[in-house]
């Protein structure tokens, strides 16, 4: 008979997990004992006989982690990384799963070939634990067999996962958890600094060595400290981050790392777990028992959603005014400073009114940004996922596109950027796609101003309940839209998810002003720069051509005979507005107002919505712009809100119509692109601009003559 070429098996485990008795299971009387080379450490090897394969098992120091933190943990990592063993046997104590499964996380974050005994199991069981080990190894992604080493049981099913594992000699793929917005961002730019200078690394992720560098792991640092160029790249951005670390959350990276592996582990837990006994509970399982709960969760989740939107509102009632208040005195300064002329008008209606009427927000942008920091920052925000999870994977989504539609502006004030490049985690392509092109439709932060705009001019008593219903609203045609996707273009079956929860932090005031100051000086960077340059684009495109000679000068002529400075001023008004007809953008919007009047807007919004593709929070600086220019009063400092309250044509049935036409209609040219990118194909982000359009054109269809036939115009 031939004998297969044997393999090589590490057998790893904290200590007391029953690691010896499994070796001593397994080698029986064929065992060796020396120390590594250099170090004093005990190494035990042996061979086991299985089928026709001769296996050499080495017994690796008893560990906690993969971190060089003892010598015990430095020897166990070298062997792994410099003797590539064909397969590790990771022996776990089933009845003290989560702690155990931490040791695991780690060798699953390095990419090794993994198989997990599930020890002792029979205690396990006998302290009132069914672990479902199916469950267990769909969720994990790596084998699972139960074992009882003292008796031997198990012994065969695991070498038969072993020698599978080895058989398929795999690449190693490593796991990459998501350790928080923080520690995310600062190992994608480790990455990008390493990835080209990573072959001196051998088989290790730039991923893998950017976490240990975060974690502080001495034998790393020493090892990038070797090569000057690579630590002077790498150092500094190490440095940075465990500064902010401290300053916004007073921890440091290995802290977040860890508490990010817990999470992972406390979700696989919950989903193979059951318990049939009552355990102690520490404060943040006692905590989740009521905020996690089926019924009292969602009902406690829109209790703070609406608490959120109260705040917000109250809190930024009086700075909003006082800026409106500021920018119409800026432009009834200007109007008075300079002469007359274009510079005047692009000053005047190109700058103050159409980016100051997004600069306007800031105050009611920040306070969103402030709340969503502390839910965040306490932990909250992970356990909303957690509850809207359930609900997703009845609509044909991922667990993972909670946090990118969260992320996108589930809770008011996101941005879909960053919400599809956070569908990469997802593992199953159909649900990935499927939540890439419903994520731009949740209320991003873009579209504030939009909205803060029409529910201050027509629902200023309901502001709150307000944005409470459109956030509703918002998740409801996502997950319609989403259902209908995956019943159509994209069907077939949700892959399992693991869901993170990290315990419960307690934020300070430092990491919220950071955080909350990070993201409003984004959105007024966004203001200063992109909307500025749109702006004035915009402003040109509705200031020429201008009118014809002859009709301007009738038009002079008109203003000239004035009897009086009101008669003076509604011809003026009269004028701006056959000027800004007569324009390009003019002549857009009523080459649209065919196709758009049904819905209840006129040439001027149409134009509007035309900007909005490049960004939304053009829609409010073409609205600012476009009934500003020709009117504005060096006495007059009223706010773009009330302006169109009192503009004919204008009523709460077409704001809400424009609510939801701006919720929903094409994204902005930036998420496209991104679209484009992580979807792999012009195709979908041209797909995903045809249909929320066409879908936003029906709804606010829906709902503006739906409301008329109510007799609610």
């Amino acid at each position: 008979m031939t004998e297969k070429r044997g393999f090589t098996v590490a057998l790893a485990g904290n200590p007391n997990s029953g690691k010896t008795s499994m070796f001593n299971a397994l080698t029986g009387a064929r065992q060796h004992v020396g120390n590594y080379p250099g170090v004093t450490v005990e190494k035990k090897w042996g061979q086991v006989r299985h089928g026709q394969q001769t296996i050499e098992v080495v017994d690796l120091p008893g560990t906690y982690s993969l971190t060089a933190y003892s010598l015990e943990e430095v020897v166990a990592r070298n062997f792994i990384i410099q003797q590539r063993p064909d397969v590790i046997i990771d022996v776990v104590d089933a009845a003290n799963l989560e702690r155990n499964l931490y040791l695991a996380v780690q060798f699953m974050e390095l990419g090794a070939p993994l198989v997990i005994a599930l020890n002792m199991i029979d205690v396990a069981e006998a302290r009132g634990l069914q672990i479902d080990v199916a469950k267990l190894s769909q969720l994990l992604g790596v084998p699972v067999v139960p074992t009882v080493a003292r008796g031997g049981k198990g012994m065969k099913e695991l070498l038969d996962a072993a020698a599978q594992v080895a058989a398929e000699r795999k690449e190693w793929k490593p796991l990459e958890l998501s350790y928080g917005h923080d520690v995310d961002q600062a190992l994608a730019k480790l990455v990008e600094n390493f990835s080209g200078q990573s072959l001196a690394w051998g088989p290790l992720s730039p991923r893998w060595v950017g976490v240990k560098l975060l974690e502080g792991d001495e034998e790393v640092i020493r090892q990038v400290g070797g090569d000057p160029g690579l630590a002077d790249k790498l150092e500094p951005l190490r440095q940075k981050l465990a500064d902010h670390i401290a300053k916004t959350a007073d921890d440091d990276p290995a802290g977040v790392i860890s508490d990010g592996r817990y999470g992972y582990i406390g979700g696989v837990y919950r989903q193979a777990v059951r318990e049939t006994r009552a355990r102690r509970l520490e404060l943040s399982d006692k905590i989740d028992k009521v905020l996690t709960n089926r019924l009292i969760g969602p009902l406690f989740l829109l209790a703070v959603l609406y608490g959120v939107y109260e705040f917000v509102f109250w809190a930024s009632e009086a700075p909003v005014a006082w800026l409106e208040g500021l920018i119409g005195w800026l432009g009834g300064a200007a109007e008075a400073t300079l002469p007359d002329g274009f510079v005047r008008s692009l000053v005047v209606s190109g700058v103050i009114d159409g980016v100051g009427g997004v600069l306007g927000f800031v105050p009611l942008i920040m306070f969103m940004f402030l709340a969503i920091a502390f839910m965040e920052d306490t932990g909250y925000l992970a356990r909303v996922a957690f509850l809207v999870d359930r609900v997703l994977r009845g609509f044909g989504l991922h667990g993972n596109s909670v946090m990118a539609m969260i992320v996108s502006g589930g809770i008011s004030g996101g941005c879909a950027v960053p919400g599809v490049m956070a569908t990469r985690t997802l593992k199953d392509p159909k649900a990935r796609l499927a939540t890439i092109l419903t994520v731009p439709m949740m209320n991003c932060g873009a579209k504030l101003p939009v909205y803060a705009l029409l529910i201050s001019a027509f629902f200023a008593a309901h502001q709150a309940q307000m944005m409470f219903a459109l956030t509703l609203v918002s998740w409801s045609i996502a997950l319609l839209a989403a259902r209908l996707l995956r019943w159509t273009v994209l069907r077939g079956e949700a892959a399992p998810f693991v869901m993170e929860l990290p315990p419960y932090r307690l934020p300070t005031w430092r990491g919220l002003a950071i955080h909350t100051w990070e993201r409003t000086w984004q959105y007024i960077k966004k203001a200063g720069t992109v909307i500025l340059g749109i702006s004035i684009v915009m402003w040109a495109m509705m200031s020429f051509p201008g009118l014809p000679e002859e009709q301007a000068a009738q038009w002079e002529q008109k203003v000239a005979a004035a009897a009086s400075d009101e008669a003076k001023a509604t011809v003026e008004q009269d004028m701006a507005q056959a000027q800004l007809a007569h324009s390009l953008a003019g002549r857009i919007g009523q080459g649209l107002d065919g196709l758009m009047s049904p819905l209840g807007f006129d040439w001027r919004t149409n134009v509007a919505l035309v900007g909005g593709f490049a960004a939304k929070e053009v829609v409010v600086a073409t609205l600012g712009t476009a009934y500003s220019m020709g009117e504005v009063d060096p006495e007059e400092t009223e706010g773009l809100a009330q302006r169109l309250a009192r503009e004919p044509g204008w009523g709460p049935l077409k704001a809400m119509a424009l609510m939801i036409f701006v919720m929903i209609y094409a994204p902005c040219f930036v998420t496209v692109a991104v679209i484009k990118k992580e979807a792999g194909s012009w195709k979908w982000a041209l797909f995903s601009v045809a249909y929320t359009t066409a879908l936003a054109y029906v709804l606010a269809l829906a709902v503006y003559r739906g409301g008329m036939a109510l007799g609610l115009g």
